[in-house]
């Protein structure tokens, strides 16, 4: 029986990864650099290496990353105020679900970030608690970010589900013991979910999952 349920933030309860790969493509187009959004999923979604893997390449120093990553940031920011919406049938599952299942979002996002797209939701409310980065010790693919909600929620692993849309999310869920759903984004969709629990084509498809389990 599930009685807690983990969903990621990006890509699983808002639409917001084109977003972060707009701001990313923009600042590297300043640099004269083409990001390609095959070269996005690869890198910032797959190897989570993003800006750094283009220091290493150009001899970057720490000062010029530095900086690159708040102007990136502060685009991210911009396009979060104007674009971030909630993800289609994201409101419904939450309201099937809600007292049926203990819920947390388990996110790499910044706080800043997080709590801007959220301040427009209304769907905090839903859950027991948040992790964001900087709650945890070391970040997806890492287990850490579900060990720690194991470690909050005090539940026990067989009980538990992980909603997420990415191969870095699924690989930190299994290795913390946890059965995975993947709901693939526009982004992601091409990805390998090899160990995931099952693979769906909508989230409105997971309250009857879990009725089933």
């Amino acid at each position: 029986m599930i009685t807690h349920v983990f969903f990621d933030n990006d890509g699983i309860l808002v639409d917001t990864e084109h977003l972060y790969f707009e701001a990313s493509r923009r600042v590297l187009a300043a640099r004269d650099i083409e990001l390609r959004e095959a070269d996005y999923i690869q890198l910032f979604l797959r190897e989570n290496r993003g800006l750094l893997h283009y220091a290493d390449i150009y001899g970057w120093t720490t000062a010029e990353l530095d900086e690159l990553r708040r102007t990136r940031n502060a685009i991210y920011t911009g396009l979060l105020v104007r674009e971030a919406r909630v993800i289609d049938g994201v409101r419904d599952v939450l309201d099937r679900l809600y007292g049926r299942c203990r819920m947390a979002i388990v996110t790499s996002a910044y706080a800043d970030h997080f709590e801007l797209v959220h301040s427009r939701t209304n769907l905090l409310h839903y859950f027991d608690f948040v992790l964001k980065d900087g709650d945890y010790a070391a970040s997806k693919p890492h287990p850490a970010p579900y060990l720690t909600a194991l470690a909050r929620s005090g539940a026990a692993p067989e009980t538990c589900l992980v909603v997420e849309d990415s191969e870095r999310g699924l690989a930190a869920a299994t290795a913390a013991g946890l059965r995975c759903v993947i709901v693939p984004s526009r982004l992601t969709r091409g990805e390998r979910f090899e160990g995931a629990w099952r693979v769906l084509d909508d989230i409105r498809e997971l309250p009857g999952l879990i009725d089933e389990a």
